[in-house]
């Protein structure tokens, strides 16, 4: 059964069983999910969360909703790495070697790119409030915030997030809305 060893810089070392691992001062021994909980009982919660954070492939949090869950998913995301099965670049090392961690990696992987925004052709279904919000901001004049929030019945803020530059609009469909003051009131609409 497979066992592994945690320092207190968050090391995790893979072992063939729990003789196999080294029983050094500052290393404590786990082979199971039980003994897992029972070391994190006293470890504060941010070094849970700076070893689910130091694996690579997961997802960073900054809290978990209670202990338990937090020991389930560093156990899970461990046994899926270490055995002959996982990859070179697993979040356990081999026997003796420490396990890669965001913090001991040399380089970073680069940052996937950014999607870009669809072509202003591609537009949404004729009969989504999309369309009617867009045909709403393409009529002469515009539309004011309170006309589009009492036809479609959504809150301000939903409405302005809509249109705004990280909005649906700008994202999915490519279109730039402009926001006028004409008086006491503002209007928005689409150009072109």
């Amino acid at each position: 059964m497979k066992a592994f060893t945690i320092d207190a810089e968050n090391n995790i070392v893979a072992h063939a069983s729990a003789k196999a691992a080294p029983k050094t001062e500052g290393t404590e021994v786990f082979a199971s999910q039980d003994a897992l909980a029972e070391l994190a009982a006293a470890w504060p919660a941010s070094r849970l969360i700076e070893i689910w954070n130091s694996l690579t492939g997961v997802t960073p949090v900054k809290k978990f909703t209670d202990r338990k869950k937090a020991v389930a998913r560093i156990w899970t995301e461990l046994q899926k790495l270490g055995g002959p099965e996982a990859p070179q670049d697993a979040h356990v090392a081999p026997e003796g070697t420490p396990a890669k961690t965001k913090a001991s990696r040399a380089k970073k992987a680069p940052k996937p790119a950014k999607k870009a925004a669809k072509p202003a052709g591609s537009g949404p279904r004729a009969t989504s409030k999309t369309a009617q919000l867009i045909e709403m901001l393409r009529r002469a004049g515009g539309a004011t915030l309170e006309q589009m929030c009492k036809k479609f019945e959504w809150l301000p803020h939903t409405t302005r997030a809509m249109m705004s530059a990280g909005g649906s609009l700008a994202k999915k469909h490519g279109l730039v809305v402009i926001s006028e003051k004409i008086g006491d009131e503002r209007r928005y609409s689409i150009k072109g």
